[in-house]
């Protein structure tokens, strides 16, 4: 049976974070967005949980700022505590 991935997700770059894609690596889609707050200012951390059901740990993420930008990763969330978004 799968478990939720948890993860701190620290913004440490200039911009709100106002949406959170995840899919694992491989999809041609994208998630719904999971973030649970209306934006993550700079400067500001808080928890995310992936609770997709999958067994998986690659994930593919995408980022989108309250200003239009985008950014991409792909991450092993089984091993990750914490990810820090930066410029």
């Amino acid at each position: 049976m799968a478990e939720d991935l948890v993860f701190t997700l620290i913004n440490d770059s200039s911009l709100t974070v106002v949406e959170m894609y995840v899919s694992p690596v491989g999809e041609e889609m994208w998630g719904e967005n999971i973030l649970t707050v209306d934006g993550v200012a700079p400067g500001v951390s808080g928890e995310v949980t992936i609770a997709d059901g999958l067994d998986v740990c690659e994930y593919d993420m995408r980022y989108v700022s309250a200003e239009g930008d985008e950014a991409t990763d792909t991450q092993n969330l089984c091993e990750l505590a914490t990810y820090t978004l930066t410029d």
